[in-house]
């Protein structure tokens, strides 16, 4: 576990150096305090043994820069900390937290459960016969809701795809300027349609294709694909960048396509 996580005196030490590097170079000790929690004379004499221990630079009245060794120190403390946040949150409340699931048969309280994901969403079918399992915390009919924990395996499925077809502004054209016969077979091929600017909005209409959002598509396809549906992203020129950087952030694969008649 980190030094920060163990020691009282680390843990202050840590803090009073995160707040000297956010503030530097004029550093209010009163403030620190204040924000740590401590004195200002605890805060004074935390400082000076940074500056003897090269980890803060001082400049003169109170003026203070974080040294590389003390960047060096916080980088590391602040990897060891949340190297122990994740073993908490995946290994310790992974294995009791609970996750809804639609039942694909009727289930009882404590009952094994094999896990899938069907439509996008999670479904719990009684037995232990898939490579992720889990116990059912409620009891459920067949196709209402019921409670898991105890998750064990991965859930087999292949990720979903993301197309994102480029409509021409409406200075170049616009929602006229597209193949609404390509966008209207993506459309039908598709688990879910996001649209986002007007042009695009337009030529889904065009196309007799109802969007499912027109707000955040990048996100709402990327949400999509990490759970296995394809998905049409139909996005104006202008602004397709901001559906492909979510995309990216999402780790998810993508291909853009041209939509121009």
């Amino acid at each position: 576990m980190a030094d920060v996580l163990e020691n009282k005196r680390a843990a202050t030490r840590f803090r009073i150096l995160a707040e000297i590097a956010e503030r530097q170079p004029a550093v209010s000790q009163g403030e620190i305090a204040e924000a740590v929690g401590v004195t200002s004379q605890a805060v004074s004499e935390y400082i000076r043994a940074l500056v003897e221990e090269e980890l803060v630079e001082k400049e003169g009245r109170s003026r203070y820069t974080v040294t590389k060794e003390g960047v060096d120190w916080l980088l590391q403390e602040a990897t060891d900390v949340r190297r122990y946040a994740d073993h908490v949150t995946d290994d310790v409340l992974g294995s009791v937290q609970e996750e809804a699931a639609i039942a694909t048969d009727d289930v009882s309280e404590g009952e094994a459960v094999t896990l899938s994901l069907r439509d996008g969403l999670l479904h719990a079918t009684p037995g232990e016969e898939g490579p992720a399992t889990g116990v059912a915390t409620t009891d459920a009919e067949a196709d209402g809701d019921v409670g898991v924990t105890g998750f064990e395996g991965i859930i087999d499925f292949e990720p979903g795809t993301v197309t994102v077809y480029q409509v021409p502004p409406v200075r170049s054209g616009g929602a006229s300027a597209t193949d609404a016969r390509t966008l209207a077979g993506a459309c039908e091929s598709a688990d879910l349609v996001a649209a986002t600017g007007v042009e695009a909005v337009v030529a889904l209409r065009r196309a007799d294709c109802d969007p499912a959002t027109t707000f955040a598509a990048g996100e709402v396809a990327a949400e999509a694909a990490g759970r296995g549906l394809d998905a049409v992203v139909v996005a104006t020129a202008d602004i397709v960048g901001r559906v492909t950087d979510a995309l990216r952030d999402g780790n998810i694969a993508y291909e853009v396509s041209e939509l121009s008649s």
